[in-house]
């Protein structure tokens, strides 16, 4: 699966673990294990190129617990599409974490219109909280 150019997940790269999911289900409550845990060692990965093994781990540093991505799924009631919704959440996971940094802001200054309405603003609001002194 290629999550950006240089960089394709192995199914070897992923660790999955199956549990029973929590909430109503009826006569089959608690007894099929839909519940679907998909790991992705982003720190020892072969599959993630330097580069963006860097990006990745920094963005996503307060998500992994010593470099390994936990995405779990359970809103599905079938095991298999639980499996496709964790694939598909690590992978858009992966693109958001690991794509080019975002284009620096350039700092600009508000237009004269804008800073004449502003003030026209701030004016009218005075003048009524006046109004309402006198009252």
């Amino acid at each position: 699966m290629q999550v950006r150019p240089g960089f394709v997940l192995r199914e070897s790269d992923l660790t999955w673990r199956f549990s029973r999911s929590g909430g109503p289900g009826g006569q089959s409550v608690n007894t099929s294990d839909s519940r679907v845990e998909l790991s992705f060692d982003a720190r020892r990965s072969p599959s993630l190129p330097e580069p963006l093994r860097e990006r990745t781990l920094e963005r996503l540093a307060g998500r992994l617990v010593d470099g390994v991505l936990t995405i779990t799924a359970s809103e599905h009631r079938s095991q298999l599409r639980n499996r496709e919704a964790a694939l598909s959440k690590l992978i858009t996971t992966l693109r958001r974490a690991s794509g080019p940094p975002p284009p620096v802001r350039r700092p600009t200054s508000p237009s004269a219109r804008a800073v004449q309405r502003r003030i026209a603003d701030k004016k009218h609001r005075a003048e009524l909280k006046r109004q309402r002194r006198l009252d």
